[in-house]
């Protein structure tokens, strides 16, 4: 490591060499590597210990679900800075039907069409789904800041009024239905609980992502059921058939201004409709059921200090707007946009990458340069990347809010890869980053702003979820001085 914390070379020049690591045991092999995954030793442990066995962040491991699911679960995986970008260059890897990596659930769980996550952007309909998102969020984007203000303020007075009842507030839970009410309001001006859903929209939400995503979370179980029901076999699409479809009609009435929209880029309106319930309730319902509490456990692990200079940045920058929160005020505030990014480095909503190699490859890591044939895959777990000592230095598994705050602090951008692109470039419709990037960091920019104009500091209790981080409020501080202020 320099003595910058950046990124070094090592022998990065050399010949090619054989990339380490072992697959074992067909089948055998892969289902033991499963169970180190989910239960021996957990997924930062696994990946971890496979870089020391082999000596290398470039190494042949399985990873899940494997048998049955999984055609193949062997994969060459990428674990430090240097290496994992080559998943996003999309003139080497593919990306057909990789999204959720070695498995792919049914179409039918998506109205019978791969969705735009599953395309490569060699694809036609790649590109005609991408502009039609990119062009949503572009016609909504002053709905955005009055629409969170508005849904997490009266989540905020329901936390206090919970404290006051009970001594702690469960702050997943209030999320999962505020956050389907905000991304319903912002995107298309209607209320999924103004519309037939009424208030079931989080619930059969949560279960159609659950049926696409059980075969990489862990319920805990004892391991004799949830090895047969979640990590073997698809649970069948027909049972979430009837809460797929209510979601269904809910975003083709509300949504018709943009299905309009893509009809003239050449979209089928039903194909269209799908493909906006997929990016709209897995992509960014999703997102935020695990972006806003992994924002919230880390500003509130960083302690009252931290929260008074989080305060006063976001206090005067508000009150230099006139009082108001403008897109103007949140791009003065250095340091909370530095506290959300290094939250997303560190609990990215995402946290595995995949990409097929195109043709035969050498890739680089830190140390090395290996051969990757044609056809390969290869697999990125982002954590090991994104808490690369080799760029991050001492503090690289650490929260430290002001990270990227100054020039020396934005040079670090570029090795923040949540939005499956760096930090540092922006989503098109011929790459695979997530076209909701900078929705994404406004909202946890937002979350922030929202805090420290109602409060003076707070304290919660975190632990663990199913999708990520659990948040519990034990006690706020009111704000002592600025607009909401006692």
């Amino acid at each position: 490591m320099n003595p910058n914390g950046m990124e070094s070379g090592g022998e990065g020049s050399g010949v090619p060499r054989e990339v380490p690591g072992s697959y074992g045991v067909p089948y055998v092999s892969a289902i033991r590597d499963r169970l180190d995954f989910y239960y021996n030793q957990g997924q930062d442990k696994y990946f971890e210990s496979r870089v020391q066995k082999y000596g290398s962040t470039v190494v042949r491991i399985n990873v899940p679900p494997g048998p049955f699911m999984a055609r193949d679960p062997r994969v060459v995986a990428v674990l430090d800075a240097k290496s994992f970008p080559v998943l996003f260059d999309v003139t080497k890897v593919e990306k057909k039907d990789l999204f959720t990596g070695t498995y792919m659930p049914s179409t039918a769980l998506t109205g019978g069409y791969r969705v735009c996550s599953y395309l490569d952007p060699a694809e036609p309909t790649h590109a005609k789904v991408k502009q039609m998102l990119f062009s949503l969020l572009a016609s909504r984007k002053d709905a955005f800041i009055p629409a969170f203000r508005s849904h997490f303020s009266s989540l905020l007075a329901t936390v206090e009024s919970q404290l006051l009842l009970a001594g702690k507030s469960d702050f997943n839970k209030l999320n999962d239905a505020t956050s389907f009410e905000f991304i319903g309001d912002a995107y298309f001006g209607v209320l999924p609980s103004a519309s037939e859903l009424g208030a079931t929209g989080p619930a059969k939400a949560a279960k159609w992502l659950i049926w696409q995503l059980h075969p990489l979370v862990t319920l805990g179980l004892p391991r004799f059921l949830e090895e047969p029901l979640l990590h073997t076999f698809h649970l069948p699409p027909f049972l979430v058939k009837g809460d797929y479809k209510a979601l269904y009609n809910y975003f083709f009435a509300a949504a018709a201004k943009a299905l309009d929209d893509a009809e003239s880029l050449g979209l089928k309106r039903d194909e269209a409709c799908h493909n906006l319930l997929f990016a709209t309730v897995f992509n960014s319902y999703g997102g935020l059921k695990v972006l806003l509490p992994g924002v919230l456990s880390r500003i509130a692990a960083a302690g009252e200090k931290f929260h008074q200079r989080l305060a006063k940045e976001v206090r005067a920058a508000v009150a230099d707007a006139g009082g108001k929160v403008t897109m103007a005020a949140l791009e003065k505030m250095e340091l909370t946009k530095s506290a959300v990014w290094e939250a997303l480095r560190l609990d990215p909503p995402v946290k595995f990458q995949y990409g097929r190699a195109k043709t035969d490859l050498s890739i680089e890591s830190h140390d090395a340069v290996f051969a990757v044939k044609k056809g390969e895959m290869l697999f990125g777990y982002q954590p090991c990347a994104t808490k690369d000592p080799r760029v991050f230095g001492a503090t690289a598994a650490e929260f430290v809010g002001d990270r990227f705050v100054g020039e020396e602090g934005s040079k670090l951008l570029r090795y923040v890869y949540w939005s499956n692109g760096r930090e540092t470039d922006s989503p098109s419709v011929a790459n695979k980053q997530c076209p909701g990037k900078n929705l994404v960091v406004l909202v946890g920019r937002l979350l922030v702003v929202e805090l420290f104009l109602r409060y003076d500091t707070f304290t919660a209790d975190v632990g663990t979820d199913l999708l990520g981080t659990k948040v519990e409020f034990t006690a706020v501080t009111k704000a002592t001085s600025g607009p909401d202020a006692a």
